[in-house]
């Protein structure tokens, strides 16, 4: 059985944290390359003079740096190992929960489950990681792996075998999630003022082959993107 591990992300995720755009998004490989792939990463850090300790992250792009993070950019799309799926909400402030009897923690779990469930196959088994937030503790975890395992009948937790928090400045696909989910919430919020993070958004879509702004094909396998939208009958669609 094939194995892979996912390592999870997400941005403005909250209901009420002032923001427009939400973004969950995940970089899968197969498990027995992860660390191969991480020391990869981190020789990409050593070749721009960056320690190899360096947490990359979206926030942290810089006119100085914009060379290292174009490098990852490429090195992801050369890597066959690597993939990134990613849904969006392009507006939170359309959402009414209340309408639909659920709450907003059920709508993410949900949101979740919709993001993963391209990514996850009957035949493999797969190990979740997930960013450690204030806001996604263990018991969040544990319902957020119920949810999953349930909607796809994985009562015995063959298929995803574990859900795990772990710190994304040790974790280098963690770090890589992290700057394609950021790209993509700028690129669909249609702003920025940094030449930098320009800069890699436009070469993610000229690699990709996408605008990052409309949902991808549903069997896109390198940059795989799901643009959710809400419907005035409170259901969804792309």
């Amino acid at each position: 059985m094939n194995e892979f591990n996912i390592y999870c992300d997400e941005s403005c995720h909250l209901e009420n944290d002032g923001e427009k755009v939400m973004v969950i998004g995940a970089v899968t490989c197969p498990t027995k390359e992860t660390r191969q792939i991480a020391d990869e990463i981190r020789d990409v850090k050593q070749k721009f003079g960056i320690s190899r300790h360096f947490e990359l992250k979206w926030t942290k792009v810089s006119p100085g740096k914009t060379d290292f993070y174009l490098a990852l950019v490429d090195y992801f799309y050369k890597n066959p190992l690597l993939s990134f799926r990613a849904l969006v909400i392009p507006d939170k402030t359309l959402l009414n929960h209340a309408a639909f009897g659920h709450s907003h923690d059920e709508w993410y779990y949900k949101m979740y489950f919709d993001m993963l469930k391209v990514i996850i196959e009957p035949e493999s088994a797969y190990n979740i990681y997930i960013d450690i937030k204030d806001t996604c503790g263990v018991q969040k975890i544990s319902k957020l792996h119920d949810v999953l395992c349930n909607n796809i009948y994985d009562f015995s937790r063959d298929i995803i075998r574990k859900i795990q928090q772990v710190h994304s400045h040790e974790v280098e696909q963690l770090q890589l999630a992290d700057l394609f989910i950021g790209a993509l919430k700028t690129a669909v919020l249609g702003k920025s003022e940094s030449e930098a993070k320009k800069a890699i958004i436009e070469r993610i879509k000229a690699a990709s082959h996408y605008d990052l702004t409309r949902s991808t094909l549903l069997r896109e396998s390198k940059t795989n993107i799901l643009i959710w939208q809400a419907n005035q009958n409170g259901g969804n669609h792309v």
